[in-house]
C-alpha cells in the first residue's frame, strides 16, 4: 500500500498512533520531538482549543522535519476541554481520580489535529472534535477501573483509553473514532493518496 521509498517519519511518542498508521500498512520511523507543549500552549491561550492542538502537531513535525531532510514528517496532538477549560494529562492516579469524578455526568471534547511536513512546508494540516459523555458512576466502580486501568491511566489526558475498558466509564460518544484515539485517521490517509504516498 505505502508507495514512498521511505517510511513515515511519526514526530510522537504515543504507541496508539504508531499502531494506528501501521495497522493501516504504513511503515514508520518514530522520532519524536522535544518541545515544551505547556510553554507553546501557554502562548497562545487564548486560541481556540482545536487551533492549538493544530499548532502543537504542526510544530513537532516541522522541528523533526529539520533533522530528517527529504522526508515526510507527521505530527500530532490532541486536547481535551471541559465546559472550555482545557486539561493535562493526570499526574499520578489521586490526579487521575479527581478528573474522572468530575466528568462523570459531564460531556468533554477531545480537539485531535495531524499536521504532515515536508523539509520546511507544512503539506497537509487537519484538525477534528469528539465529544464524550460519561456517565455517573459509584466510588467503587471508579476505584475498580483505575485498579484495573493501572498506570494507563497517567498515559492519556482523559484517563482511560476508549478501546480498553474505559469505555465503560461512557454513555454517549459522538465524533469520529480515530480523533478520540488521537490522531484524525480517515482524513490523513486521503492525503497521503493525493500526495501518492499510498496506493490509490
Amino acid at each position: 500500500m505505502w508507495l514512498s521509498a521511505q517510511p513515515l517519519v511519526l514526530a510522537s511518542a504515543s504507541a496508539v498512533r504508531r499502531t494506528l498508521l501501521e495497522s493501516a500498512g504504513i511503515p514508520v520511523t518514530v522520532r519524536a520531538a522535544d518541545i515544551d507543549e505547556r510553554r507553546l500552549e501557554g502562548e497562545v491561550s487564548a486560541m481556540p482549543a482545536a487551533e492549538i492542538a493544530g499548532l502543537l502537531a504542526r510544530a513537532k513535525a516541522s522541528l523533526v522535519a529539520k533533522s530528517s531532510p527529504g522526508q515526510l514528517v507527521l505530527g500530532a496532538d490532541q486536547i481535551l476541554t471541559l465546559e472550555g477549560q482545557r486539561l493535562a494529562k493526570p499526574a499520578d492516579r489521586a490526579a487521575a481520580r479527581t478528573q474522572l469524578r468530575a466528568f462523570a455526568g459531564r460531556t468533554h471534547e477531545l480537539h485531535s489535529a495531524v499536521a504532515l511536513v515536508q523539509d520546511a512546508t507544512t503539506l497537509f494540516q487537519h484538525a477534528d472534535t469528539a465529544r464524550l459523555t460519561m456517565r455517573w458512576f459509584s466510588d467503587e466502580f471508579l476505584d475498580r477501573y483505575l485498579d484495573l486501568a493501572g498506570a494507563a491511566v497517567t498515559a492519556s489526558v482523559g484517563a482511560y483509553q476508549l478501546e480498553g475498558p474505559g469505555i465503560q466509564l461512557f454513555d454517549r460518544i459522538e465524533g469520529d473514532y480515530f480523533t478520540i484515539l488521537g490522531l484524525p485517521l480517515l482524513p490523513t490517509l486521503d492525503f497521503l493518496r493525493r500526495h501518492g504516498s499510498l496506493a490509490t
